[in-house]
């Protein structure tokens, strides 16, 4: 465990900080000196009296965590236990269901500790590291995690910077290997995981809630789009839900073999579906030339993206690629417009799509909408750590 040094807070996050606002930016000190990623921070205001305590450690969000607010309370490995024992309490029905093997079991700062996060898939554990200072504490958390649950096996992995070049490293930790790929199911849809593939495992578990949605209630007898479509998972759901017909389009040449694996571990036959390799820009404009139309669309993009020819951000370019996608949507169709972009919130995320459609001189009404689901826990004071946004809308005739 690192070691602990007085740093004081600038005055203007005081006040934030004391009502548990968990992230330190580089303003939020006066000074702090040349300090080892993974020491620990005793927070104080300009009288030296203690606010909260942290651990430095630098990441694309900001400089470390604050992960207590109790003066008298250490940051040890029991601290840690007592983080990841109240969070795996709160998930003990994701455990019990037989539909659903693979879940987030620690959220980072939504459960008490930001920097790290630990994902379940079917007996396997999951550690993302997101910082060197984090790291620091990887055999804490390993042993903690060793305590409190039964596991087949741990894996890991780093995803910081390191030595100025950026590190996507996999390690397998702790008790049996698995055999790749790693079967899990999702409300009985299963995905085929892979722990050992660098950062991308197969699957994002963030969008549960949104795919079953998708096959229980819009699915049915529909031609579905599913663009920037990684693994190909809204398609399965869209299929197993009654499509019509699906399309995938995804840039990355693995989209295609995941693709097809996913569809047929669940006996949908991929060959009677479209998975194309293609930037989605340029599908749209393909799109729009051969007059195609689509039931439903997908519009699931990266936060920023960059190919040959272009160049996406989420915040800038999220309204211009709606009005691609509404030319391409039948009337009385459905756009599920989803982001994990944390730089704005909802409303600013509905102001794009209202701004689509009043360019594009359409109508439309707003279905639903989704945030997180609840084992990616989130607190009301880090707003920002509540990214996703998701939003079925019917584009009306």
């Amino acid at each position: 465990m690192g070691k602990e040094v007085n740093v004081t807070l600038n005055s203007k996050v005081l006040g934030k900080i004391k009502k548990g606002y968990p992230l330190l930016m580089k303003d939020s000190v006066t000074k702090m000196g040349n300090l080892e990623e993974g020491t620990i921070l005793r927070l104080t205001d300009q009288q030296k009296q203690f606010v909260a305590r942290g651990y430095y450690g630098k990441q694309n969000k900001g400089i470390g965590w604050v992960v207590s607010w109790k003066e008298k309370e250490t940051i040890n490995q029991a601290f840690i236990e007592r983080k990841l024992k109240a969070a795996i309490q709160q998930r003990l029905h994701f455990y019990q269901s037989e539909d659903t093997t693979a879940f987030r079991v620690f959220n980072g700062e939504g459960d008490g500790f930001g920097g790290f996060t630990i994902d379940y898939f079917n007996g396997y554990y999951l550690i993302q590291w997101y910082s060197k200072g984090i790291y620091q504490f990887k055999e804490e958390i390993i042993a903690s995690l060793k305590k409190l649950v039964d596991y087949k096996g741990i894996y890991q992995k780093k995803r910081f910077a390191q030595e100025g070049k950026y590190v996507e490293e996999d390690d397998f930790v702790a008790g049996k290997k698995a055999e790749f790929p790693l079967l899990v199911k999702e409300n009985g849809v299963q995905f085929a995981i892979y722990l050992n593939e660098g950062a991308m495992v197969g699957v994002f578990l963030d969008q549960r809630e949104v795919r079953k949605l998708i096959r229980d209630k819009y699915a049915n007898g529909k031609r579905v789009l599913n663009t920037f479509s990684y693994t190909g998972a809204f398609s399965v759901f869209a299929a197993s839900g009654g499509a019509s017909h699906t399309t995938s389009v995804d840039l990355a040449n693995r989209s295609l073999s995941k693709t097809i694996e996913n569809f047929s571990i669940n006996g949908i036959d991929y060959e009677a579906q479209d998975i194309i390799v293609e930037d989605v820009f340029n599908y749209f404009k393909f799109a729009r030339k051969k007059e195609l139309k689509f039931d439903m669309v997908v519009l699931d993009p990266p936060s920023f993206a960059r190919s040959k020819k272009h160049t996406f951000s989420a915040a800038k370019d999220y309204k211009d690629l709606l009005k691609d996608t509404i030319a391409i949507t039948e009337d009385n169709g459905v756009i599920v417009a989803s982001t994990n972009c944390s730089t704005f919130d909802m409303k600013k995320f509905k102001g794009f799509i209202d701004t689509a459609f009043k360019e594009s001189n359409g109508r439309y009404k707003l279905m639903e909408e989704f945030s997180l689901p609840e084992d990616f826990k989130t607190i009301n004071q880090f707003k920002q750590g509540d990214y996703l946004k998701v939003v079925f809308i019917k584009k009306i005739k």
